[in-house]
């Protein structure tokens, strides 16, 4: 168990924020074993093959991203310090990490340990530029075609969470962060297997992140120079990766019927060969609708090796869910 003592300031600086790199980081674990992370199976099955025909060389990324009892390192996700950060300036902040930090972080008895990782702490300043150079093309083939529906779940958690805060406080916030979060006599604590101990949160306040990739685990930051931070699972990542509805008959009245139906398609990110055989539209009419539905803001297309992939927009979301709704 580990318990997080709040003062005044703490609860007043408490404030939430999301974190692509996070997710990038934490989604490894599941691209290493997806056996152990059966939730995400319908992810895994689309972005495995993907990463393995782009012939990237992402050892280090793995190595830094062992499963417990071991720690993840904190400066490869450091606390986002802007409240819905873009990965770009995630990495930024990644490369600028100072050397101290990075064999700091990798200095405990239950830090990760490899060739590579030892080559990191040779040359900490070369191994971050080259650890960011591939986390970003790991984050374009796994993460970047799925980003606009994740993101879309984590914002909708803040607000939810935002209006919980209006209506009961600080209290019933962060007693419905998660049930392995509890808040009681201004500690918050927190159900951990393998971090215990108690910590003062000394008026930095409390970084709240939710993560879809998280789940069903929450994760802490709590190593001095960093802000403290938790990483709880938010509700609904469920749907995620169901298979909705067909589109609705309102929407497909304004923008056609094969435009409806291929944005309904795109609940994950798809070829258009893959639109061709799921929709029975000619590969032909499927590229030109395309065509019309990205000028149009509502489809976005991301290269994935030798693939092109199509995945709605946050546009097209808050279109489909208003038609739905």
């Amino acid at each position: 168990m580990l318990d997080l003592a709040f003062s005044t300031r703490d609860l007043a600086r408490t404030r939430f924020a999301l974190s692509p790199l996070w997710e990038l980081v934490a989604s490894v674990r599941v691209v290493k074993h997806p056996a152990e992370h059966p939730f995400f199976r319908p992810w895994s099955d689309e972005v495995r093959p993907r990463l393995a025909a782009s012939g990237l060389d992402w050892g280090l990324l793995a190595d830094l991203v062992p499963q417990p009892p071991q720690l993840i390192p904190v400066f490869i996700a450091p606390p986002p310090t802007a409240s819905v950060p873009d990965i770009g300036l995630e990495l930024a902040v990644l490369k600028s990490t100072a050397p101290e930090q990075v064999r700091s972080g990798l200095s405990g008895r239950r830090s990760p340990r490899s060739e590579r990782i030892e080559q990191l702490l040779d040359n900490p300043h070369r191994g971050l530029a080259e650890l960011a150079e591939v986390m970003a093309a790991y984050w374009e083939i796994a993460l970047a075609p799925y980003w606009p529906r994740l993101r879309s779940l984590l914002e909708g958690d803040v607000l939810r969470r935002a209006r919980l805060l209006a209506e009961g406080g600080a209290q019933r916030l962060l007693n419905d962060l998660d049930p392995q979060v509890a808040w009681d006599a201004d500690t918050l604590y927190v159900r951990h297997r393998h971090v215990r101990g108690s910590r003062q949160l000394g008026g930095q306040g409390l970084l709240l992140v939710p993560s879809v990739f998280a789940w069903p685990q929450v994760f802490s930051v709590t190593s001095p120079n960093w802000q403290p931070v938790l990483r709880y699972p938010p509700p609904g990542v469920a749907t995620l990766w169901e298979r909705r509805t067909p589109p609705p008959h309102a929407l497909a009245a304004v923008i056609g019927r094969s435009r409806a139906v291929l944005l309904a398609e795109l609940d994950t990110p798809a070829s258009t060969t893959d639109l061709a055989r799921r929709t029975g539209i000619t590969a032909g009419g499927v590229s030109q609708h395309l065509t019309a539905l990205r000028a149009a803001g509502l489809v976005d297309a991301h290269r994935s090796g030798r693939y092109v992939l199509y995945v709605r927009t946050e546009a097209a979301e808050v279109l489909l869910a208003a038609a739905r709704s």
